[in-house]
């Protein structure tokens, strides 16, 4: 894959995740809790988790981009790091992280 196109997929993975991260952030509605109010409470906790939840996923694809960008620099990117075996650039363009190829990954899984 020519390395101007895979910087151009990794900026805009990076984007999109570091979009998604801020969209989590909990926001204070300035309402006074009515802390007797389980059912609220309850409703709050939930939230919160799944939004840790979904911000551990997040970071996690971040740490994928920043790995991808580390192998772009090093001139490894698109070079499966179990095998060396190339990733097709279709799978690339599908997934601008992919370290293994799609046959590595799923044996893997």
């Amino acid at each position: 894959m020519d390395p101007e196109r895979a910087r151009e997929l990794l900026a805009q993975e990076r984007q999109r995740i570091e979009r998604a991260l801020a969209g989590l952030a909990h926001t204070d509605t300035g309402e006074e809790a009515d802390e007797f109010d389980a059912g609220n409470l309850a409703s709050d906790l939930y939230q919160d988790e799944l939004d840790e939840g979904l911000a551990q996923s997040l970071r996690q694809e971040l740490a994928a981009v920043e790995r991808a960008e580390a192998r772009l620099g090093a001139g490894t990117y698109g070079l499966s790091i179990e095998s060396g075996q190339p990733i097709p650039d279709e799978r690339l363009e599908a997934i601008p992280t992919a370290e293994r190829t799609a046959e590595e990954e799923a044996r893997r899984a």
